[in-house]
């Protein structure tokens, strides 16, 4: 924060306009159900926000390493802040239609798809590689950040003001956003020879990487298979008699220790072999998810859960430091175009596989079955990826 004032502008407009974009995702599902009173059409808000993330990622990616990232980041956040404007002036005229509001959504997310690539990939210019790993950790508290206070104060500003106060709010806190990407300089990405950067060309330089490609492999291992999200509804009346509030405790728990993992993440500087700490941490996630699905314990619970969500933080941090030095310049867009997707689409494939398995025997088999098929499946990757365990930040090799 301290070296370059670049980075910190664009730290805190990203801050600003994260907890913005968290409440407007808490309004959009509130004013659907406000509409229709079913919840099978807010959870469509998901998926027309999840395929557009899905597809305009790696077509994100690929632009960020076609054009200068700067303007890209500053139009495609631009868009968001119109779209929200669009939201409070439909709000302000009583215009309430769930069409015009999945449109709207799905809008953002392809915004998001195109700004988020060209954002990540700024950063290495921006910084010395040294720095990186500590800016990937205040880059983890922005979105956890984002994700705990968002929401929270756009429930607060739906009930005291309406849906449209809180698109308003979110439209202005782009502006940090936008001012932050206005004050960089040009960010034309390091490519040789005048060829647009391909999709295909990003997917064949990540497939003879394979370094980098475990660390997908083994974000896939936690998210996947140990991901317990979609269970804890049935969780908090089942295992702790609770209700909905039981429910928002188990969300937040993972949330919190992921924070707390960005906050004391100092001690990482000091670890050189990233690869070894991802499988590591990826394999503390699976263990402390399998002990929560065996206790009924709820402050062990939610222990238990902080412990994960700390340890996917780690996990994350040293994965985007990676992909961030071990990467040229030119392949990093669409390198974070591929992360967009694992992000997006993992968890809701750990979602369903949990969901599915929970019906087919219990909640407990579908968790603690979860989390040992993840140690399970991490340690598999370590036995077959010695490159990726020896993998030595002084010495990068993708």
């Amino acid at each position: 924060m301290r070296t370059s004032a670049h980075y910190r502008r664009l730290w805190f407009g990203s801050t600003v306009s994260w907890v913005g974009q968290g409440m407007t995702t808490l309004a959009v599902s509130l004013q659907v159900y406000d509409i229709t009173r079913s919840p099978f059409s807010v959870g469509l808000v998901g998926l027309f926000s999840l395929v557009p993330l899905v597809v305009f990622g790696l077509y994100g990616g690929a632009i960020a390493d076609t054009v200068d990232r700067r303007k890209l980041g500053l139009h495609s956040a631009c868009g968001s802040a119109v779209l929200s404007v669009a939201l409070a002036a439909a709000a302000f005229a009583g215009f309430h239609r769930v069409w015009f509001l999945y449109g709207i959504v799905a809008l953002q997310a392809v915004c998001a798809a195109l700004n988020s690539p060209a954002r990540s990939s700024m950063i290495p210019r921006l910084l010395p590689p040294e720095q990186l790993r500590a800016a990937n950790a205040l880059n983890s508290m922005v979105t956890t950040f984002g994700m705990l206070v968002g929401p929270s104060l756009g429930g607060l500003i739906v009930g005291f003001a309406g849906f449209q106060t809180a698109y308003l709010i979110d439209a202005l806190a782009f502006s940090a956003s936008l001012y932050a990407m206005w004050r960089l300089p040009s960010m034309l990405p390091d490519r040789t020879g005048g060829k647009r950067a391909s999709v295909l060309d990003g997917l064949r330089f990540l497939a003879t990487r394979p370094n980098l490609r475990m660390t997908f492999f083994s974000d896939f291992c936690a998210m996947i298979l140990a991901h317990p999200r979609a269970l804890f509804p049935a969780v908090a009346v089942l295992w702790y008699g609770g209700d909905a509030k039981t429910a928002g405790l188990l969300v937040a728990a993972p949330a919190f220790g992921a924070l707390l993992g960005g906050v004391l993440s100092g001690w990482q500087g000091r670890i050189r072999h990233h690869g070894q700490a991802i499988l590591i941490a990826v394999a503390c996630w699976g263990t402390a998810i399998a002990v929560f699905g065996l206790t009924r314990n709820l402050w062990l619970g939610l222990l238990l859960l902080a412990l994960a969500g700390y340890s996917d933080t780690v996990s994350m941090i040293f994965r985007n430091t990676m992909m961030q030095v071990a990467a040229p310049d030119e392949m990093r867009g669409r390198l974070q175009g591929v992360f967009i997707v694992v992000v997006a689409g993992g968890p809701r494939l750990g979602d369903f596989l949990a969901g599915s398995v929970a019906d087919l025997t219990s909640p407990a088999v579908a968790i603690t079955g979860g989390g040992i098929a993840c140690v399970l499946a991490v340690g598999a990757l370590a036995l077959h990826g010695r490159g990726f365990r020896r993998y030595d930040a002084l010495d990068p090799t993708p």
